[in-house]
């Protein structure tokens, strides 16, 4: 591959993908297309400013004519699409945005690279589309999907409109989903970042019901290295997971982050649960070990350190975004502010 496209390219998986991309492949361009919504982040991006390799489009992925535009400026190999509304809290609050972006955003990329005769096309996706498991078990490229909130649904359906096109129209796609995400530039409403954050400041960590929900953490490196491996060895029309084996309850994690910052566990705040909360996530990714090759390489101890020592280095970067820009569910409901 010589050029590619990536949508939602800086957000927080997307931004460290292209990153990862340019490294790997010293022949590869990048197209990134980004909306700049309230988590996609030109900073993210900021160290590959004058990279004659890497050129940033702002638009929308709703809009047909933008899209086309983009994969007409010739010598488009591949697209890989993050672009997506991705948090379940503000779903819960309005679902509208998550049915535009995920779902018609999704159709209208499709549409453009059909016509365009796009010859690999990436959906990445999530676990949450399969639901929520009990305290045991994993979730299989088999398992069946079910999702329990607007934005997992959203997702979903998403999914399927890649599948119906694969099966209908032969198009040369292939779908991704892994578990929960962490690492460097994670926008600040989600839990690690939002923690790590409040502690800093001696704030209240706002945990859901008792804290006893199961994640698996998968590092975004990682993960990165999986949607690099399905682009290029996937085969068309199959969905590979990615999981990192590193299943924790939201209050072990919680105690992991306030033990490292050395900060008293008196700060956790238990908060009325969010609706319709899943019990329990974790991947089997034996099809992504056995048909690309991929393995998990970060040890989730050492992954949150870094993780943890990258936001200790990087204050301004949570600093400069404005904080009525990314007021979360969390914020919202019990007025815990980042700032």
């Amino acid at each position: 591959m010589r050029r590619i496209v990536v949508t939602g390219g800086c957000g927080f998986i997307g931004s460290n993908f292209i990153r990862l991309e340019l490294e790997l492949d010293p022949e590869l361009s990048i197209v990134n297309i980004d909306k700049l919504t309230y988590a996609g982040n030109l900073a993210n991006l900021a160290d590959l400013q004058g990279n004659a390799r890497y050129q940033f489009a702002r638009g929308d992925i709703c809009d047909k004519d933008f899209v086309t535009s983009v994969l007409r400026s010739g010598d488009i190999d591949a697209v890989v699409n993050f672009a997506a509304e991705s948090h379940v809290d503000r779903s819960i609050l309005d679902s509208s945005p998550f049915v535009q972006t995920n779902i018609i955003g999704t159709q209208t990329l499709l549409d453009c690279c059909r016509l365009h005769k796009i010859g690999r096309y990436v959906q990445v996706s999530t676990d949450e589309v399969y639901g929520s498991l009990g305290d045991d078990g994993k979730f299989t490229e088999e398992t069946p999907l079910a999702p329990n909130s607007p934005y997992s649904a959203s997702k979903a359906s998403a999914d399927l409109l890649v599948r119906a096109y694969v099966h209908t129209f032969d198009f040369p796609a292939v779908i991704t989903r892994c578990s929960n995400n962490y690492g460097p530039y994670q926008f600040p409403e989600k839990l690690i970042p939002l923690f790590i954050s409040n502690a800093l400041k001696d704030q209240s960590l706002p945990v859901y019901g008792t804290g006893l929900n199961i994640r698996d953490w998968i590092h975004v490196l990682d993960h990165c290295r999986g949607i690099d491996a399905a682009l290029r060895r996937g085969r068309v029309g199959e969905v590979y997971n990615f999981g990192g084996n590193s299943e924790l309850t939201n209050l072990d994690l919680t105690y992991a982050l306030l033990d490292a910052l050395g900060k008293p566990r008196t700060l956790i705040r238990y908060v009325a649960d969010r609706p319709g909360h899943d019990h329990r996530y974790a991947i089997d990714a034996t099809k992504a070990r056995r048909e690309l090759g991929w393995e998990p390489q970060a040890v989730f101890a050492a992954g949150l350190r870094q993780t943890i020592d990258w936001y200790l280095a990087n204050p301004d970067w949570i600093a400069n975004i404005k904080s009525g820009e990314y007021r979360s569910y969390y914020e919202q409901q019990y007025g815990n502010r980042l700032t």
